[in-house]
């Protein structure tokens, strides 16, 4: 395959780093962006310097939490518009957007409107485009696998978010990121929107439970309201520079993250994540081991990209 130039917005967050490292792998060129590395998403006139001379967009940059400056709508809406233009002043033709699994219009929560804002400005966009609709994704660097094993160093205690447990389908980074190649590569996924998750149907008590063996603890899970995790996210989010819990993540758990809202395409079958969530991939994306300590409480006011 011709060597191919990539730009990634949010490319020092966490799906980022692996999609930039796997085109490297392959011999392509990762253009790595981010309000650290240059390439804000803020700023038109960068980004259309930043897009030139590549073949795609994987847009990542994304934020799970409003901080400051840092919201929904300034990072999801307004920045995926500045990248739409830049892309266009550029002249790269092919997008491929990061989403969430539930994104959709009028639905209360400004997370998943903005989400869902983002996915109709790339359809309309004239470009080619593929829409990646995402549950939970975990492995090395993300916040699933590094906050509960913190957590479970920490304090051996874990309560569930509300009396029932929706399911999930935790999807391995691996995984996503195989799709995204595809999705900028070729022309096999172009002009679809596609739901993305893992191939096991798992409760948060599984998902906990399977963390603790990995990492030899025994923890102890009990149910508690939604209201009262809703109160732990925002003091999580006001005390910690990435929150052990958003409360857009709560809500993401309270409803349950199986089934993407809004009609979606088919991923081809040999692109269909095949990773379950078991010891050898948790530990694999495990941090290195201890509890909470006082480098993860804010000492700024940035967000992290997705």
């Amino acid at each position: 395959m011709t060597r191919k130039r990539i730009a990634i917005t949010g490319g020092t967050g966490f799906v980022g780093r692996h999609f930039a490292e796997l085109l490297r792998e392959r011999g392509h060129e990762a253009v790595v962006l981010s309000r650290r590395t240059g390439g804000d998403i803020g700023d038109i006139d960068a980004l259309t310097c930043a897009f030139e001379g590549c073949d795609a967009i994987a847009h990542l940059a994304g934020i799970n939490r409003e901080l400051g400056e840092q919201t929904y709508s300034r990072v999801h809406v307004q920045g995926t518009r500045h990248v739409v233009e830049a892309a266009r002043r550029a002249g790269v033709g092919r997008i491929a957007l990061l989403s969430f699994l539930r994104a959709r219009p009028n639905c209360g929560s400004p997370y998943r409107e903005s989400k869902f804002a983002a996915e109709e400005m790339v359809r309309n966009s004239g470009l080619k485009f593929t829409i990646l609709k995402s549950g939970v994704i975990y492995g090395r660097g993300d916040h699933l696998l590094d906050h509960l094993s913190h957590a479970l160093f920490t304090l051996p205690l874990f309560a569930t978010v509300g009396w029932c447990q929706p399911p999930l389908r935790p999807i391995a980074v691996r995984d996503v990121v195989r799709i995204l190649r595809e999705s900028l590569l070729t022309n096999r996924l172009e002009n679809r929107t596609l739901a993305v998750t893992g191939p096991e149907e798992l409760t948060m008590r599984q998902v906990v439970e399977r963390v603790a063996r990995v990492i030899g603890r025994r923890a102890c899970l009990f149910p508690l309201p939604v209201a009262f995790h809703r109160t732990l996210a925002a003091m999580t989010e006001a005390a910690m520079d990435v929150p052990l819990v958003s409360r857009a993540q709560v809500r993401m758990l309270a409803e349950g993250l199986c089934e993407p809202t809004g009609d979606v395409d088919p991923l081809p079958e040999d692109l269909r994540p095949t990773t379950c969530f078991i010891d050898d991939e948790i530990r694999a994306g495990l941090p290195a081991p201890g509890p909470f300590t006082c480098a993860h409480l804010s000492l700024s006011c940035t967000a992290e990209s997705t």
